[in-house]
């Protein structure tokens, strides 16, 4: 079963579920966001067929995974002890972006290599992030996190479309981009 398959299998079972999601618009809750990001995660561990790297660092080896609800923006963030050496390291691995709509049954899955967005992003936020945890600063002033963040925008027209559901069906599949991205890291 190729990656794909098993990213799809996942998403229909876990994070596109009917029963919770008329469960949660019955008793007027909010359905976007009910799906955690460590889901999230193992679906782009089974799409690239990379483990979990750990607590520090990108998600999985080589990649780190992005999900966003449709019109908005992937977060970044960097804490004070382990930013830098983040800010560095997502500029040599994949990003693995997932748009998916309120319910869940619409997705769309890009990549761009971190070398790609390198230039435009991440190098661009060292100094904020320098700033934001500068130590002649009383500590009480500092935010505890540094957060920046890639628009859905950018992804759309920038990355390479890897898969897209709609409605719940599988519509579009690249069998090829994964693999080449694999071997690049």
């Amino acid at each position: 079963m190729h990656s794909i398959d098993k990213a799809y299998q996942f998403y229909t079972r876990h994070i596109f579920d009917k029963e919770k999601i008329n469960l949660l618009e019955t008793h007027n809750l909010k359905v976007a966001g009910s799906v955690p990001s460590v889901l999230w995660e193992l679906f782009g561990a089974l799409l690239t067929e990379r483990t979990g790297s750990g607590l520090i660092g990108a998600d999985l080896q080589g990649w780190e995974v992005k999900s966003a609800k449709e019109g908005g923006s992937y977060e970044y963030q960097y804490h004070l002890n382990t930013g830098s050496s983040k800010l560095n390291e997502d500029c040599e691995v994949n990003h693995l972006f997932c748009m998916y709509s309120k319910t869940y049954e619409n997705v769309i899955v890009r990549a761009i290599q971190g070398s790609d967005l390198a230039e435009h992003f991440f190098k661009l936020w060292e100094p904020y992030y320098t700033k934001n945890y500068d130590v002649s600063i009383e500590k009480s002033q500092r935010r505890q996190r540094f957060r920046k963040s890639i628009s859905g925008g950018y992804v759309e027209k920038n990355g390479t479309l890897i898969m897209e559901v709609k409605e719940g069906k599988l519509v579009y599949r690249n069998n090829e981009i994964i693999p080449k991205l694999n071997r690049v890291i």
